[in-house]
């Protein structure tokens, strides 16, 4: 599979490139592409591929992920139909409010559950942020958390349907959901597509709502979640599919999980590797001496070998924390940090001298 271009790129544009200036080079591509007017067999590619990235660089959301992550980000988090969920607008505010018969062909190429025909709503994301020690960080954890949010309305299930009756498949739209228009553009004749306004795009009627819901499907409510933090996880934000707000017949929220990693007193962290510092007397460097250093579950011994120099730097290999996503551990590594005393007494001071006179 070829690697997709850069957005930017695609539309020719560069990254300080306005909103208004985005929106009049995407009309003027998607023109030039529009499989209706250009018979070149990669046509509907080039026009998928302007319209994928004008809705995402005309999201302001969608844009800045892109632009700290790249693809990497966008397609880690978003579906085909979420980038195209609420660009509708900016579509319509491009080619006029029926879509200037482009509704057709973005359902053609991109189905109608993606792109301009999408009728399916997506609830809203839920944020959560917790914290967690460098001892969780090495283990995982589990969590258990009672979120407050809209959920599934237990009495109907979500139908919206006073319990014992269903809902009514929509007469204007056959339960389509939509219906189409043709339209004369003067150089062709297009075929339009639009929501349904009599069942508002859901292709059926409620006639006997829930008086739970009120015919909505959904509630204010508490739901427990459960839900693993990996070892070796980093501050940011991790994403828990489809446990945001829940849309009845729609696509549901995502849980997105903010992790931070609180300071340890005594380690510091680099990835997967840790880092400790571990003070010595000038006679243990001098002489050398078998100590124990504390590790993340534990302690370990380490020898401090006959004259170590300051900051000498003693690796305890697969000491440090999980590598997400990958086998093995990082290391700690232990610095030696020589104390030199600060004052002396007259005795002291004598061997000292005396010692160092042996030296010369």
């Amino acid at each position: 599979m070829a690697a997709k271009r850069d957005y930017y790129e695609v539309l020719g544009i560069s990254k300080d490139t306005p909103i208004n200036e985005i929106k009049s080079q995407y009309r003027k591509l998607a023109l030039k592409f529009h499989p209706d007017r250009n018979k070149s067999q990669d046509a509907a590619e080039h026009f998928k591929e302007i319209s994928e990235a004008y809705a995402v660089l005309s999201d302001p959301k969608k844009r800045e992920i892109y632009d700290q992550h790249g693809h990497a980000g966008v397609d880690g988090r978003y579906s085909t139909e979420d980038i195209f969920q609420g660009a509708n607008a900016n579509f319509s505010d491009i080619f006029g409010r029926s879509g200037g018969g482009f509704d057709s062909i973005f359902e053609s190429i991109f189905g109608r559950g993606g792109g301009f025909g999408a009728q399916q709503q997506r609830g809203s994301d839920y944020l959560y942020q917790t914290s967690i020690t460098l001892e969780e960080v090495l283990s995982g954890k589990k969590m258990e958390v009672e979120l407050e949010k809209n959920i599934e309305c237990n009495a109907c299930s979500g139908s919206g349907c006073k319990p014992g009756t269903n809902p009514k498949t929509c007469n204007s739209c056959n339960g389509q959901g939509q219906v189409r228009k043709s339209k004369n553009m003067g150089f062709a004749s297009f075929v339009t597509v639009e929501p349904c306004t009599s069942c508002r795009g859901k292709g059926s009627t409620i006639e006997t709502p829930c008086i739970e819901c009120k015919g909505i499907g959904k509630k204010k409510g508490t739901k427990k979640i459960e839900f693993d933090i990996p070892p070796g996880i980093d501050n940011g934000d991790y994403t828990i599919p489809n446990e945001g707000d829940e849309i009845p017949g729609g696509i549901n929220g995502d849980l997105i999980v903010r992790i931070h990693v609180e300071p340890h007193r005594d380690f510091k962290r680099d990835g997967a590797d840790i880092f400790y510092d571990q003070n010595v007397s000038m006679i243990d460097s001098a002489l050398g001496k078998e100590i124990s250093v504390p590790v993340l579950n534990g302690s370990e011994k380490i020898k401090i070998e006959a004259g170590s120099q300051p900051n000498t730097i003693i690796k305890l290999k697969g000491k440090g924390l999980p590598r997400m996503n990958s086998r093995g551990r990082g290391d700690q590594y232990v610095r030696v940090v020589v104390n030199i005393p600060k004052k002396l007494n007259k005795h002291q001071k004598n061997l000292l001298e005396e010692f160092q006179n042996s030296l010369e």
